[in-house]
């Protein structure tokens, strides 16, 4: 394979777009509220929008944006500010822009949103601001709002009773990855982010639904068929927004066949791989994939359990997986013609420590610190196969260090991700043995994707400021 062209986006900070390509065009975001529109044959920019940034805009974690939605003549992006943003697929001119929530108090969108039939769904972040989180949908022709599902749930609402007094009111629970879609049962499947304060539980007694789970809503009406919460009572910002990742399979392991085939499956960032049934939400494996301690046990389900070592203290002490988690937000893939899961992961520790915190609107709302610790250091990086009929890790490769890059796997039995150092790489995906890789001169933050333009096939990823489309010579 070699570069066949490179698009510099000239913006600043990490660039977590995974791009589009419909009819031979390129769309993609960059940092600060950017979407572009390239030619996928060439890489010639063809329009560019931006909405400004206001200058007391609170995000977490960088101006960053993971990509677009396209349906019809129209492409949808989520802002820094919160707000919803139709644009004409072939000029870029707003088509129309919704208000969804208020910037001033933590509200933010960084999510690439999910198009199913005429709707346009995403989750909203802000979780280090106490917020509290939903999932909206959107009519693509008017931007009227056709639902909102509160992944914090009010007095009255099931679940309710799993927050303790009124931290339901600053609970958390932001929707910032995005889900996916199942046309057969026409349900969406949306992870859920952590409760606030991340890392504190005192104050929020309870389970503390629907943060950290797996949340699968009607299309049409945003309601609630089932929901599995892979992290209880979360104290270490364990995030469950991992992407879920739809498999049909055959099942093998005996405990994958009693449930069937119809299966969806997480990489979590708590140091565990789940695997449920789609139709009903049981838990049918739950394996550890990366260093673990804070769990020795599984309950009823076999949903892996809290040790009384887990929780931080004043003083602080080592927990496994760290605050950072043995995966996060980068995208996984599965290959059906492996049979196999592959996911960037890392192990490291961290010393969590908590002490109160009062909440203020629109301040950061933790409640803890944490910071490494010598128990996993240096911090290693992997790419990692995992079978999901038993849970097992297959293959790993060891990166340099730990990288932040998604996964793509094709049909042509290779496996793309990144790393830290920059490299672009290809490996053999039943092995895990690299084939051939490209130095990109900058850090990938993102997910490659495949495309064919012509009859020919391309891959893209982004890295540093730049966005590289590659293809056979």
């Amino acid at each position: 394979m070699s570069a066949k062209w490179v698009y510099q986006t000239a913006a600043t900070g990490k660039l977590e777009t995974t791009p589009l390509v419909v009819d031979g065009i390129l769309y993609a975001t960059a940092q600060d509220n950017r979407a572009f529109a390239l030619d996928a044959r060439t890489g010639r920019p063809i329009w560019m929008y931006q909405r400004q940034v206001p200058a007391d805009i609170r995000p977490c974690c960088g101006h960053v944006n993971r990509g677009l939605a396209i349906l019809g003549d129209k492409v949808f992006l989520g802002t820094l500010d919160a707000h919803v943003v139709a644009l004409d697929a072939k000029t870029g001119a707003v088509v129309w822009d919704v208000v969804a929530a208020d910037y001033r108090i933590g509200y933010s969108f960084t999510v690439a949103p999910l198009a199913v039939k005429n709707l346009v769904v995403l989750g909203v972040s802000g979780g280090e601001y106490g917020v509290r989180g939903f999932i909206d949908a959107y009519d693509a022709d008017t931007g009227e709002r056709k639902w909102r599902f509160y992944t914090v749930p009010g007095p009255g609402e099931p679940g309710h009773e799993t927050w303790e007094g009124d931290s339901w009111k600053v609970g958390g629970a932001p929707a910032w990855n995005t889900g996916t879609y199942d046309a057969v049962t026409n349900q969406i499947f949306w992870p859920t982010g952590n409760p606030a304060p991340s890392n504190r539980g005192e104050g929020r007694a309870g389970d503390n639904l629907y943060s950290n789970s797996l949340l699968a809503l009607n299309a049409d009406s945003g309601k609630m068929n089932w929901y599995f919460q892979f992290t209880k009572h979360d104290e270490h910002d364990w995030d469950a927004t991992q992407v879920p990742v739809i498999i049909d399979m055959p099942g093998v392991d005996s405990k994958i066949e009693a449930g069937g085939k119809h299966l969806i499956a997480q990489a979590n960032r708590n140091g565990y791989f789940y695997v449920l049934d789609r139709t009903t939400g049981k838990l049918l494996s739950a394996n550890a994939y990366g260093k673990t301690t804070w769990s020795d046990a599984k309950d009823a389900e076999g949903r892996p359990v809290a040790n009384q070592n887990a929780s931080p203290t004043l003083e602080g002490h080592t927990v496994c997986p760290g605050a950072l988690g043995t995966t996060n937000f980068m995208a996984p893939t599965y290959d059906p013609q492996t049979a196999l899961f592959y996911v960037t992961a890392r192990d490291q520790c961290d010393i969590f420590s908590t002490a109160p915190q009062p909440y203020e609107a629109g301040h950061a709302f933790y409640g803890s610190a944490y910071f490494p610790s010598e128990e996993a250091e240096p911090y290693r990086g992997f790419l990692k196969a995992i079978d999901p009929a038993t849970g097992q890790v297959k293959w790993k490769f060891e990166h340099t260090s730990p990288t932040w890059s998604g996964v793509l796997s094709t049909a042509g039995g290779l496996v793309f991700s990144g790393d830290a150092e920059g490299n672009f790489i290809a490996f053999e995906a039943a092995s895990g043995k690299p084939l051939w890789h490209f130095q990109m001169g900058g850090a990938v933050y993102a997910a490659p994707m495949a495309f064919a333009v012509d009859g020919k096939e391309y891959v893209a990823i982004a890295a540093g400021s730049a966005v590289y489309a590659f293809g056979l010579p």
